[in-house]
């Protein structure tokens, strides 16, 4: 398929998909004219991609696991390095809830204030 029909198919840009060749994330075959065309299994493959990327992994870390990862080639320092990730964003989630927990308790005081008229404005 050429890039445009992978761009849609994945759900990702074309821009995107030039940007993970230049990476060395993706692979396509040029047609004599030059065209870009890729594998119906490409599809997959920057789906991948975009769940790496989405749980804040750089394209270099993303560059040297993914072969691990699509050849399900698991080696105890592929184990531990998707490990750190996953404990690294465990602590981001955390983080968050954090965040949220404490940006509630302030709409729940400030609503209670506004119901018995002490009202805040805004700058």
């Amino acid at each position: 398929m050429r890039i445009g029909e992978l761009a849609t198919r994945a759900g990702v840009s074309v821009r995107a998909l030039r940007y993970y060749e230049e990476q060395n994330l993706l692979a396509s075959e040029r047609s004599p004219s030059g065209q870009r065309h890729y594998p119906d299994s490409a599809v997959d493959r920057v789906q991948l991609i975009q769940q790496l990327y989405a749980a804040g992994l750089p394209s270099k870390s993303i560059a040297d696991l993914l072969p691990c990862v699509v050849n399900g080639e698991a080696t105890p320092e592929l184990i531990d390095r998707l490990s750190a990730e996953r404990d690294r964003i465990d602590s981001r989630i955390g983080d968050l809830v954090g965040a949220r927990d404490r940006l509630g308790a302030v709409i729940a005081a400030a609503t209670a204030n506004w119901r018995t008229g002490q009202h805040c404005r805004l700058k």
